[in-house]
């Protein structure tokens, strides 16, 4: 039965003799299928009827149509074409015969599920949708079933409680702000500085196309970690902002290697990203003498800090250098994709800069996100999900490790995050076993995408965060034969 909520459907009529627009109506009980545009020309040569089944068989293809969906009546549908109901039964025929529709007595003519020969003349693009649904490894995913979901409920009906903002925040909304400071004293360490300020973002992404536009000049060289955050490149790139790939290495990225003409160095430092390295402290205090002696600004993304579970995270390049570096956070890898709330923590060199730039282009990160995460907060449930996830992560870290290296193969990467590194020894083994388990439906993250420059480290990234656990042993399994036998 349809939903109550169903539209109109729209028959537009293509012909000059310029038939106006009509539409169906239909009650709450359920009727014929609206909002569906249908185009006839009486002036082409192939007949009326035959237009009129490729159109509905284009309609159930492309997702306006589905299986159940009951059409009009020929009567009906015949008098909104303003065509004889011959036209109509003729289409309604040719479509029972291929299997497209049954008609139900007393009741009317209902789609069925689309058969499996699609005829030549429509387009098989069109059912790619219609493809077993594979096992998504890649990495980057949040674990939303740690999520408390009357909690979530409890966050969203609080935000939808309040009453609608007259105007914008620019820096974002209050509340928010207020509990990103808590969240990143309590769980990152970061203080309040009385030279630092805490500004809403839309993502991390969004933070760096905006500092590209406000901070960087058009032009300007940005270093960024090769392999790294390609969406961080694209920001920049997106801004006329000349990326530099600097190698990394078991500790990061290579301070040596950085030009000393960049104006900024993106990295991530808590858990390079794919390659899952962790800073350690003296490159640490390398990077920032490096920015004060070039006068470079440190990008520092802590976009998975929070999820470190085997010991203390290492003091946060925003504590040491708060005059140089520019913190970013994101809720997207601890709650969810949903929400578009991310955090940026910086001087006032810089936050002026940004919030300058939001008023002259008219632009803000949208509310809703930031007022959720505010009443999960509020209620002490943002930090009861985070211990939660913290349980979590282990078992289904060690589940994938367990597995990998029973089929002998090596794993890297930190002690945290939410993802894996499986190195190869060339591009055509980490091709074949990505290639390998596609085939039997399962998605890998191959390093090959997370290149900015020229290609020196092969593998697999494993995410193992979003799968359920009995979904993840199943395609884990799969994953280690497939990059065994790569090897």
């Amino acid at each position: 039965m349809l939903p109550a909520s169903i539209l109109k459907w729209h028959s537009r009529i293509s012909n000059t003799a310029h038939f106006p627009e009509s539409t169906f109506e239909v009650d709450a009980a359920g009727g014929p299928v609206q909002e569906l545009p249908l185009t006839i020309d009486r002036t082409a040569q192939r007949p009326l009827s035959v237009q009129l089944a490729d159109a509905l068989r284009a309609a159930a293809l492309d997702g306006r149509l589905r299986a159940g969906d009951r059409l009009p009546s020929t009567r009906a549908l015949a008098g909104q074409l303003r065509t004889s109901r011959t036209v109509v039964t003729s289409a309604y025929d040719q479509l029972h015969a291929e299997g497209w529709i049954s008609g139900r007595h007393g009741s009317g003519t209902y789609l069925t599920a689309a058969p499996t020969a699609i005829p030549d003349n429509v387009g098989r693009a069109a059912v790619a949708r219609d493809e077993p649904q594979l096992s998504d490894l890649f990495s980057g995913y949040p674990c939303v079933a740690a999520l408390d979901r009357a909690a979530w409920r409890r966050a969203w009906r609080g935000a939808g409680d309040r009453m609608p903002s007259e105007h914008k925040h620019r820096a974002g909304e209050p509340d928010y702000l207020a509990a990103v400071t808590e969240h990143l004293l309590r769980h990152r360490g970061l203080g309040p500085g009385a030279d630092s300020t805490v500004l809403a973002t839309a993502g991390t992404g969004s933070a760096v196309g905006e500092l590209a536009r406000s901070v960087l000049r058009r032009g300007d060289a940005v270093a960024i970690e090769d392999p790294g955050y390609l969406r961080a490149a694209g920001a920049l790139r997106d801004a006329d902002i000349r990326v530099v790939p600097v190698p990394v290495d078991a500790g990061g990225i290579r301070i040596d290697r950085i030009p000393t003409d960049v104006r900024a160095v993106y990295c991530t430092p808590a858990h390079q990203f794919p390659l899952g390295a962790r800073m350690p402290a003296g490159r640490r205090i390398e990077l920032v003498a490096f920015a004060r002696r070039t006068g470079a600004w440190i990008i520092e993304d802590d976009y998975d800090g929070e999820l470190r579970y085997d010991s203390a995270p290492l003091p946060l390049l925003a504590t040491l250098a708060p005059d140089r570096v520019i913190h970013l956070g994101t809720t997207s890898k601890i709650l969810s994709t949903t929400l578009g709330a991310g955090w940026l923590v910086a001087g006032q060199e810089v936050t002026t800069a940004l919030l300058a730039h939001r008023e002259m282009v008219g632009t803000s990160p949208a509310p809703a996100g930031q007022l959720v995460v505010a009443e999960l907060a509020r209620h002490g449930d943002l930090a009861r999900h985070l211990r939660r996830l913290r349980r979590e992560m282990p078992p289904r870290r060690a589940l994938v490790v367990e597995e990998l290296r029973a089929h002998g193969l090596d794993v890297t990467g930190d002690h945290a995050g939410s993802h894996v590194l499986v190195p190869l020894g060339s591009a055509a083994a980490e091709q074949a076993a990505v290639t390998a388990a596609r085939q039997r439906g399962v998605l890998l993250d191959g390093l090959r995408r997370h290149h900015l420059g020229r290609r020196s480290t092969f593998g697999v990234v494993l995410g193992y965060a979003a799968l359920p656990r009995t979904e993840l042993r199943a395609a884990v399994t799969i994953a280690a034969e497939c990059l065994a036998a790569a090897r």
